[in-house]
């Protein structure tokens, strides 16, 4: 055998070895790709959903087939608190979630949900992107919550089977509320009997009487058709509806730096566009329930709602960080 055969021999089995090793490459590059549920309460077309589609794309364009996202629609995961307790254990690895499903681990939360504290958009996000919303974060991961950022699901409002635009008009009502004490207390001082129902099940409470009425989001209102069975929506404003884009401290902490920071991004980046998509689905949210049979009202003696509303500030002053903090936020307004 010639020096050119033994040289080629060399190459031919450096070939051979290559080709062996790829599968094994091959297959240590998928074993790195990790593979997240993330739970959405609404379909394809709503900015719930529309926000990890983002996040998602995000992400495969800094870290091609790191992460595969499996995005479970339309609430099959259940409501935010069943998804919240999953993502604790770790079945589920992400979503989004209202702060008031999430107060029932981090209390201080409930400061986001004053009534009347807010003015509107800007100055809620004012808030959450300073020392407030830096604590907060701190409090969810404590509670294996790890938030990514913060979201605006727009003012929530009433809506009732019957036109009510002054807070007497409700007594006697049973409320379906969020799971929430600060919730619970709110509709309490205007005389309804409030009933704590997940929102995947509120159509069918209010369809059958189990509730009256309610208060929620526009764009939730015509995301769960709602307009069908509490057709009229007072716009009472009365509460800024925050929310997190958060992961499960599980999954997390599994991550290196490098994913860490690029779902970080990509989660924030997320976060301003729910919040764009958002102020587009409200308009199309009033236009659908008005092209159903829903009618808008405007609320009357705007003075009477606010002053019912005053003692929950007292009420939940020492859970939240005291009066002195919340007249802090108030007066951080634009």
């Amino acid at each position: 055998m010639t020096i050119i055969d033994r040289r080629n021999l060399l190459k031919l089995s450096a070939a051979g070895a290559a080709a062996l090793a790829a599968p094994a490459f091959i297959r240590t590059a998928n074993a790195r790709t990790r593979s997240l549920t993330v739970a959405s309460l609404f379909a394809d077309d709503k900015p719930e959903t529309k926000i990890w589609v983002k996040i998602s794309e995000l992400v495969e364009a800094k870290l091609p087939g790191r992460f595969r996202f499996n995005i479970v629609k339309s609430g099959a995961l259940g409501g935010e608190k069943e998804v919240a307790e999953n993502i604790r254990l770790g079945s589920v690895q992400a979503s989004l979630s209202t702060v008031s499903s999430l107060s029932g681990w981090v209390p201080e939360l409930q400061i986001l949900d004053l009534p009347f504290l807010f003015r509107d958009a800007e100055h809620v996000r004012k808030v959450v992107t300073g020392e407030t919303g830096n604590e907060l974060k701190t409090k969810l991961g404590a509670q294996q919550f790890v938030a990514a950022d913060f979201i605006n699901y727009g003012a929530r409002h009433l809506l009732t089977k019957e036109p009510v635009t002054r807070p007497e008009q409700l007594e006697g009502k049973k409320i379906r509320v969020i799971q929430s004490p600060l919730h619970t207390k709110l509709w309490s001082a205007f005389g309804t009997t409030p009933v704590g129902i997940p929102i995947t099940e509120t159509y069918n409470a209010l369809a059958t009487g189990v509730a009256d009425a309610m208060d929620l989001t526009k764009s939730a209102y015509a995301g769960f058709k709602l307009y069908e069975v509490v057709p009229y929506m007072t716009e009472t404003g009365h509460i800024w509806a925050s929310g997190v884009v958060y992961y499960g401290a599980t999954f997390w902490n599994q991550l290196d730096d490098e994913e860490k920071k690029v779902l970080s991004e990509a989660s924030s980046e997320g976060a301003q566009y729910f919040n764009q998509l958002i102020v587009e689905d409200e308009t199309k949210s009033v236009e659908l329930a008005l092209s159903k049979g829903g009618k808008v009202l405007q609320p009357e003696a705007l003075d009477e709602w606010r002053r019912g509303a005053q003692g929950v500030w007292q009420d939940f002053a020492g859970i939240v960080g005291g009066i002195d903090k919340i007249e802090a936020i108030q007066s951080a307004r634009g």
